[in-house]
């Protein structure tokens, strides 16, 4: 447990909140309901398990692909806070900044494991909680999302009818403005303690 860190349930519940907002399932409700209307394929435990398992492994492995570019964590976690700020003012001014203009050609890998789940944003949240947080409860944060996630994919048929454009609106709105504010802290948390060893470094 000394590797993973202590629990901590506020800790949990911020990477959950954090990756439920950057993830985003219900904003990706309509596309997937899209895909299963054109007959397009979409295996909800398959799309579940592989998004699952290539988040897990950049979380585990992220911070040492950092280190063979020479890059610490509290550098990423400053450039990952600017994403979710990039990310919050999409979802809070219904702005299009980051344009996904990969090939589409299997619905369960592409679009919908990358990069509608599992992809530049979700990375960079997690080694920035990584920076933030205790291992555990990065891990916790986010097996709950996953199991979030395969529910709404199962549901799909019957979340049409419960989630409408409206709420999904409301919900995107919402969790903009906590991932905004989040945007921030991680930003404020990590700048000083990455210029106090830059000054270090440098006497």
């Amino acid at each position: 447990m000394n590797g993973l860190g202590s629990f901590n349930i506020q800790q949990v519940l911020s990477c959950f909140i954090v990756l439920f907002a950057v993830i985003d399932v219900f904003g990706s409700t309509p596309i997937i309901i899209s895909l299963r209307n054109e007959g397009r394929h979409v295996a909800s435990g398959k799309a579940t398990l592989i998004s699952g398992s290539i988040m897990l492994l950049f979380l585990i492995g992220g911070e040492w692909v950092l280190r063979l570019f020479q890059v610490d964590v509290k550098s990423f976690a400053v450039g990952g806070a600017f994403i979710l700020f990039l990310l919050s003012l999409e979802m809070i001014l219904d702005v299009v900044i980051f344009r996904n203009q990969g090939p589409i050609k299997s619905a369960t890998l592409v679009p919908l494991v990358f990069p509608l789940l599992a992809g530049a944003a979700s990375f960079t949240t997690l080694l920035s909680l990584r920076a933030e947080y205790d291992m555990i409860n990065v891990l916790l944060g986010l097996f709950f999302n996953m199991v979030w996630v395969y529910v709404v994919l199962v549901a799909t048929d019957k979340a049409q009818r419960f989630f409408t454009e409206p709420l999904i609106y409301i919900m995107r709105k919402f969790f903009g403005i906590i991932l905004l504010a989040i945007s921030v802290r991680l930003f404020t948390s990590n700048l000083i303690p990455l210029i106090r060893s830059i000054s270090a470094a440098a006497n």
